[in-house]
């Protein structure tokens, strides 16, 4: 057992109302200079839609994360020699277009509004190249086209996520855009298993040594791109004004100084947890080879419990010290993703293990009509069929996005891990009703789905009335460490395609 400490996050997708705060903050401090006006570390996408960039989810043509290879793992995009024969010309690499249209970056010429002299018509703020000065460009695709499911009736049907569908269904849900869609909050997720880290052939991104932030060294980057279509996410971004890549750093600067990243700072639904979690090392490479139905379950073996007296002194043979330990303890996202269940990483068959966990939303359910709906019997019983008043989660016209849709995204096909985390909120509703309205807990809606009384008020708690110290856990000192080889001490990179992340060789 080799024990890592990793910085985490997980999101509460069913209170996220898609109002970019998140957004603006992050754009604001780290990318409001040239070269970055594209980038966007922290984007909200609407679902269903084929988000920014374009079909980003879409790996047979961007060529992100891993495959198996028989008992061994390989980088989608191929060999060293096929990325070789790609260094003039990489068509897996998102080009301008799949961000902002056909046409360059893109600003807007505000002089326009503000000057003073007269004219017969009203002043407008052309849109104009930042690249070439050009006026007038067209647009035809920005960072917030489907805001809202305002593209969803053109682009929906390209989304991945409808795969093993038929276009009945298909149809169905994208009709339910002006009922119902959700947000996904994206930023990097800072995988245990980055494709990024080992696709760069200058050692550039790293995954830092002490809490597992991947990050990339701007003196090392030698703009090669690989990172860029190795990242299944699309979240590394080349600047266009530097030539380097740049990416999320998970605001480390601030988390060092005791204060959380911008983004969840500034999250007007406090949809965000932040804490630490514990991994086994050694079970990493078994993980990612996980056949697809259990990479969840596999990815959660991985991660270990913080109480358990083995791990702690492994930990501290590691090197973790007591502050470290204690916050892996308090960690909420270790509660939410391992101990409860209830958040899933975002697409487990790109076999990078990311550290950041989604919880799935709820949504607008059309429970049965009657006096006694929502009741417990509206909970859907996996060992029985839905009949009569039973809820069932699979049946569009109850449950309004499809559970299918919801398993691609979040479970690898499984449908089985999603259907656990939405029952499990579905009965945590239903108890906290019969607190409220009934004067009585009911502990049986509870027992359906392997949670005691304890849990639900430990997670109404977390996920409701949580104050800041309990969603954002991290140590408050950091001992150093003696007796650290300093190659290592700054982490794991390189250009290995056989094994997940390996030691940076010099």
């Amino acid at each position: 057992m080799k024990i890592k400490a990793q910085l985490s996050m997980s999101f509460n997708l069913e209170k996220c109302i898609g109002c970019n705060t998140c957004t603006v903050a992050c754009k604001n401090v780290w990318t409001n200079r040239k070269g970055t006006e594209y980038m966007w570390w922290n984007n909200v996408e609407t679902k269903p839609g084929i988000g920014y960039p374009k079909q980003w989810e879409k790996q047979d043509l961007w060529k992100g994360g891993w495959v198996k290879d028989g008992d061994k793992l390989k980088l989608r995009y191929g060999s060293k020699a096929y990325m070789l024969s790609n260094l003039f010309y990489n068509p897996h690499t998102p080009e301008m277009k799949d961000y902002y249209g056909k046409n360059d970056v893109y600003s807007f010429n505000y002089k326009d509004l503000h000057a003073s002299e007269s004219s017969k018509q009203q002043p407008v703020a052309r849109p104009k190249s930042m690249v070439t000065g050009k006026e007038d460009v067209s647009i035809d695709w920005g960072v917030n086209w489907e805001d809202n499911a305002g593209g969803a009736h053109i682009t929906g049907k390209q989304d991945i996520n409808f795969k093993d569908m038929n276009e009945g269904e298909i149809d169905a849900t994208l009709k339910f855009r002006d009922v119902f869609y959700f947000y996904l909050p994206r930023i990097c997720n800072h995988c245990v298993n980055p494709g990024c880290v080992s696709a760069c052939p200058s050692g550039a991104a790293y995954k830092r040594e002490e809490d597992g932030i991947v990050l990339i060294d701007q003196d090392r980057c030698r703009n090669w791109r690989y990172c860029i279509s190795s990242c299944p996410y699309k979240k590394v971004y080349y600047n266009w004004t530097s030539g380097k890549m740049e990416k999320c750093i998970l605001c480390y600067p601030r988390i060092e100084s005791g204060l959380p990243p911008v983004c969840f700072h500034s999250c007007v639904g406090k949809i965000r947890s932040f804490g630490v979690i514990f991994y086994d090392m050694d079970r990493i490479k078994e993980a990612a080879l996980a056949d697809d139905e259990n990479l969840v379950e596999e990815q959660r073996k991985v991660i270990l419990d913080p109480f358990d007296s083995k791990v702690i002194e492994e930990a501290k043979k590691e090197g973790i010290s007591d502050d470290w330990i204690d916050a892996a303890q308090r960690s909420p996202v270790y509660k939410l993703a391992k101990k409860w269940e209830l958040a899933l990483p975002l697409h487990p068959e790109f076999r990078t293990m990311p550290s950041l966990f989604y919880i799935p939303p709820l949504a607008p359910i059309l429970t049965s009509a009657g006096k006694n709906s929502p009741s417990t019997e509206d909970i859907f019983d996996m060992e029985k069929p839905s009949t009569g008043p039973l809820l069932s989660l699979d049946e569009l016209d109850k449950f309004r996005v499809p559970l299918k849709y919801l398993a691609n995204m979040f479970g690898a096909g499984n449908e089985e891990v999603v259907k656990k985390s939405l029952l499990r909120q579905l009965a945590i509703r239903h108890y906290q009703r019969s607190i409220r309205v009934d004067k009585k807990p009911d502990p049986k809606v509870l027992d359906k789905v392997g949670l005691s009384e304890k849990d639900a008020q430990e997670i109404v708690r977390a996920l409701s009335h949580a104050f800041l110290n309990e969603r954002f856990v991290v140590p408050t000192k950091k001992s150093e460490r003696e007796n650290i080889d300093p190659y290592t001490e700054r982490g794991f990179a390189g250009f290995d395609h056989m094994t997940p992340w390996s030691p940076m060789k010099r």
